[in-house]
């Protein structure tokens, strides 16, 4: 096929294929010894559009080259070690960005609280479950740091689940401080972090400098953008009118079976019951391959009244997934309020969820 058809075909420019003819990694098939047309057979499409693939990935021809002459095995092992290679200089660039960011500034970073690594990371990856990468609102994928003179503060909230986590520090500020951190970059540190026995947070005002004694600084960038008035939304909750504590472990097998469907719980005194949606489960099967139940009850211990409320599973799910400890507590407000989801031996890590209607459309 002729040079422009065989470029539509792949998405390859004329010009591009040139040049990888050129290079060596796309001869043509054949060319014309007249005119120097050059021609292409259906059988390179293939190669076409993997070399056309790799390029986008910011790999280099000699790269290329090894990818497209390996087996299988070898490409894919190949392209992780490249990938790897490219995230490591980002993250890179990304530490120095935010050096250069800070120097600029010509302020000194201000000390937030020292905190002991491993719970910073545990509190890191627990909170973060409530947050989401949604396009025009990043803040949504951040992280809340609230510190005081007592307390540091971390939240997360994705608009349908809030998660919050109190942690005590090693070391108080003598102010106040609070800004919103990106939340993919403290992920990425979450590792780092877990291997320091305590690590100092440190402020600047287009950064966080999370300071460990033998593993260097980590930086992560604060959003400008304005965090969601949680605050304000949580001091107007009114209390509970029902509470249930019930194992976490089998409520969670309960609802790794049904994260297709949306439940219902049902409240009544001493068991909650998990309901499947009121709609066509023919051939619904648990994790074992058995049918699976239109409910099932388990044993908890509630006060209050007795409740039905519906979740999506996938709402619910992460906040009795995170709780700390064997059992899980749950306190109610009442059909469309939400959920606070919290350990029943330990509240420093809490969840809200925000229920739907039995009749809400998925």
């Amino acid at each position: 096929m002729p040079i422009g058809v065989f470029a539509r075909c792949t998405g390859l420019t004329a010009s591009a294929l040139r040049f990888y003819a050129d290079s060596g990694l796309l001869p043509p098939a054949e060319v014309d010894p007249g005119s120097g047309y050059r021609y292409y057979g259906a059988d390179q499409v293939e190669r076409a559009t993997a070399l056309r693939g790799l390029r986008e990935l910011a790999m280099p021809l000699t790269a290329v080259e090894a990818v497209l002459g390996a087996g299988a095995g070898d490409a894919a092992r190949l392209i992780d070690e490249h990938v790897a290679k490219v995230l490591g200089d980002a993250e890179a660039v990304r530490e120095k960005a935010a050096s250069v960011k800070s120097s600029l500034t010509h302020e000194p970073s201000v000390p937030v609280a020292v905190l002991r690594g491993p719970v910073l990371a545990d509190a890191i990856e627990q909170v973060l479950t409530a947050a989401v990468r949604e396009p025009g609102m990043p803040v949504l994928g951040a992280l809340r740091v609230e510190a005081t003179t007592e307390a540091v503060t971390l939240t997360a909230t994705d608009r349908y689940r809030l998660a919050t986590r109190t942690l005590v520090p090693v070391e108080a500020a003598a102010a106040s401080w609070a800004a919103t951190v990106d939340g993919d970059e403290l992920r990425a540190a979450a590792g780092e972090i877990r291997r320091s026995a305590a690590v100092r947070i440190e402020a600047t005002p287009h950064a966080c400098l999370l300071r460990t004694a033998d593993r260097g600084d980590l930086h992560c960038r604060l959003l400008a953008d304005e965090y969601p008035d949680h605050r304000s939304m949580l001091a107007a909750l009114p209390g509970p009118t029902t509470r249930a504590a019930v194992s976490k472990d089998l409520l969670l097998r309960v609802l790794e079976d049904r994260l297709g469907e949306r439940i219902t719980l049902r409240i009544t005194r001493d068991s909650l019951t998990v309901q499947a949606a009121e709609v066509d489960r023919t051939g619904a099967t648990g994790a074992t391959g058995a049918p699976l139940p239109a409910a099932t009850t388990l044993t908890a211990t509630t006060t209050g009244r007795d409740l039905e409320i519906s979740f999506e599973p996938t709402t619910l799910y992460p906040a009795v997934s995170t709780a700390v400890g064997p059992d899980v507590l749950l306190d109610l407000r009442g059909p469309g309020r939400p959920v606070t989801i919290r350990s029943a031996d330990r509240g420093d890590l809490t969840t809200l969820v925000m229920p739907v209607a039995p009749d809400h459309p998925a």
